[in-house]
């Protein structure tokens, strides 16, 4: 008898819960039901776009390793290439590449809080990028101009630093992480394909009404468009960095010579199909950073061997003054004009990578301590920022050095840049102390690319909002951190 009530009362109190999660199922469908065909009528394809990147966002959570593989592909793959062939998808993508970064965010964030054994470990850099990440969010807020602006710069700062915390926070197997590496190469491999065809198909279609500018769509896939202009630059400093990592396989005897120079040509061609000239500081830069120490070790070895860098970045710079129709002289002359001196860069602005900084130098003072420190903001000296409006056809967000100064003050810029200085030291550390010889050839690798970084930062503003080369940003400081935390030291 009461053994009976108690399996009646057990069996009624199983079944009142599995009725409760049934209701509550059905009521998370028929809302989200609802909540999505409001999406599908308003025939807004961002807004449809950006529900799908939720919905597939949230199906995702509980895996990883899925958005990682996601991100990587979409970022450097698919989002710079959809506006040559599919421009009016381009942007829709584009957000829901950022969408599956801020997933991946959370995702290191939520694993980061509730298991605290994950901080362990973590290098200063990492602390110092969350830092920077809390400062921007806060200083922004304090200083309030509009929604848009606000989340318009979180945006294109922030959308690929979920790859930063989440390769340091969460726990990927080995397998994994090996053929992220061999995906960043045939990514690199690609690049002459894509480049190829560019040139081949999209230059002479441009060239009747951007002249010899047309050459700059030759981006492979790191992004470029019909209206004018490409990523080449990135394109180009991401090929030096993959350069940098074979050569630091070949310095620890992990590359063999014959592979090593297959490799290297399908790495240098797209180099020679478009028109970029910082490859003349990059690629000799890069040679410095690997080879800095054999200067004192080995003198002549290194000086035969800087003299051929040079020589070569030479013959690579005559290159590409050779493609226009005007006398070397004269481009040497705008070059220099539109970099150093007072010429504005473009057509549409008056200031240059240089004059862009020393203008926002000369619009500080005691009138805007505020400005001078902290900035005004993220997204006040985008285009359409309210910072950008006060100084029309100025291009006051050139580089990504003069946004940071315009947006996050000394203060914020000091953070940006501590952020590569200490991850500069993680990586020195790693390369001199680490028993393994493959953490060694890596980290001396990222160290080049580290420099590279900082070149970049005053030569574009894409480290703050291009996906692609933001993927790479993300990526080799998230691998550093994992190399830190996994590998001991001697």
């Amino acid at each position: 008898m009461y053994k009976q009530d108690f399996v009646y009362k057990v069996s009624a109190s199983t079944n009142s819960g599995s009725q409760k999660i049934f209701y509550i199922i059905v009521f998370a469908s028929v809302l989200m039901a609802m909540l999505f065909g409001l999406f599908a009528v308003t025939a807004n394809p961002i807004i449809i776009s950006l529900a799908i990147a939720l919905l597939a966002g949230t199906i995702l959570l509980a895996r990883p390793t899925w958005i990682v593989w996601m991100t990587l592909l979409l970022g450097l793959l698919v989002v710079g290439i959809l506006p040559l062939h599919f421009d009016f998808i381009a942007s829709k993508v584009a957000w829901g590449v950022s969408l599956l970064g801020f997933f991946l965010m959370l995702i290191a964030f939520f694993g980061a809080t509730t298991s605290p054994n994950r901080l362990k470990g973590t290098p200063i850099f990492i602390w110092v990028a969350f830092g920077f990440l809390v400062y921007a969010l806060l200083n922004s807020l304090i200083q309030w101009h509009s929604a848009g602006e606000f989340l318009g710069g979180f945006k294109r700062y922030f959308q690929m630093w979920g790859l930063l915390f989440a390769l340091c926070w969460l726990t990927f197997d080995e397998k994994n992480i090996h053929r992220w590496r061999v995906f960043f190469l045939i990514t690199a491999l690609l690049q002459l394909p894509f480049a190829l065809y560019e040139l081949i198909v999209f230059v002479p279609q441009l060239r009747g009404t951007w002249g010899m500018a047309a050459v700059d769509v030759v981006a492979g896939t790191f992004g470029a468009n019909m209206d004018g202009g490409g990523a080449s630059g990135e394109m180009a400093l991401f090929l030096i960095i993959m350069l940098a990592f074979l050569l630091t396989r070949r310095m620890e005897k992990l590359l063999s010579v014959a592979h090593l120079m297959l490799l290297i040509p399908f790495l240098l061609a797209p180099l020679l199909l478009g028109e970029t000239k910082s490859v003349v500081i990059m690629l000799p830069l890069m040679f410095f950073i690997l080879y800095r120490h054999e200067m004192f070790i080995r003198f002549h070895y290194w000086l035969m061997g800087f003299v051929v860098v040079v020589f070569l970045s030479v013959a690579v710079g005559y290159y590409y003054l050779s493609l226009s129709d005007r006398s070397i002289d004269k481009q040497l002359e705008d070059t220099i004009d539109y970099n150093l001196k007072e010429r504005g860069y473009g057509s549409k602005q008056y200031l240059n990578r240089t004059t862009v900084i020393t203008f926002w130098h000369e619009q500080q003072g005691a009138h805007a301590p505020v400005s001078l420190m902290f900035g005004n903001g993220l997204g006040s000296s985008n285009a359409a920022g309210h910072i950008a409006k006060r100084y029309p056809g100025s291009g006051i967000g050139l580089t990504a050095a003069s946004t940071l100064l315009w947006e996050m003050g000394l203060f914020g810029f000091g953070l940006f840049v501590a952020i590569l200085v200490f991850a500069w030291r993680c990586a020195l550390r790693l390369q001199r102390e680490s028993a393994v010889p493959l953490v060694r050839a890596d980290a001396r690798a990222i160290q080049a690319a580290l420099a590279l970084f900082v070149f970049l930062l005053f030569y574009r503003v894409s480290l703050l909002e291009l996906p692609s080369i933001q993927v790479v940003f993300a990526a080799l400081l998230g691998y550093l951190a994992l190399l830190h935390r996994r590998h001991p030291f001697h």
